[in-house]
């Protein structure tokens, strides 16, 4: 943003717009049934963050089990979903921030070190779902993590990215708000 001379005016929802980006992948997240399916025929198995659904043969009905009984289940769901609200929170302090005319840099800082604990919040709940499930759950077939669990991680990477941007954007806030005078390199003779 400060290299290669674009304006703050222009570029400043940048910011806000990927952590928008980053909750609506959050809800796909939370909201898809996605997180374990059946890689092959017949598929016999598909689970989300909330419950576990297997289907003895093809055609037949799912059965569906929550989660929420298993100590691991309440712990994934939960330090996943406090990362996501976190997310949600940096959003919206994102929009309040670069709302403002005179942007509050301190403000931004402590928006980015936020991410980094959502991030933190994130990680852990995307890393116990799978170690537990596989261990506690009996799966049958060739299973895989798919589309929504990829979501979750995409959120997660984002949180981190956007964690190091947020930081680091008050260390060039001379250049951003047009206070540095412009170097030249070529010199007439």
């Amino acid at each position: 943003m400060v290299k290669y001379g674009l304006d703050y005016t222009r570029c400043r929802w940048i910011l806000p717009l990927l952590l928008g980006i980053g909750v609506i992948f959050g809800i796909i997240a939370l909201a898809g049934r996605g997180w374990l399916e059946s890689q092959t025929l017949p598929y016999v198995q598909q689970a989300s963050l909330w419950e576990s659904c297997r289907r003895p043969q093809q055609g037949g009905e799912w059965n569906c089990e929550s989660l929420m009984g298993y100590a691991w289940g309440r712990a994934a769901a939960a330090t996943y979903l406090v990362g996501f609200l976190l997310l949600v929170i940096c959003f919206a302090l994102a929009i309040i921030a670069f709302a403002i005319d005179t942007l509050r840099f301190n403000f931004i800082r402590g928006i980015g070190g936020l991410l980094f604990v959502a991030a933190v919040f994130s990680v852990m709940g995307l890393v116990i779902y799978p170690v537990k499930f596989s261990s506690e759950i009996e799966m049958t077939g060739i299973n895989m993590f798919s589309w929504a669990y990829g979501f979750g991680w995409t959120t997660a990477i984002m949180e981190i990215c956007l964690g190091f941007f947020f930081c680091c954007l008050p260390n060039y806030e001379d250049q951003i708000l047009g206070n540095v005078k412009p170097t030249y390199f070529y010199s007439s003779p």
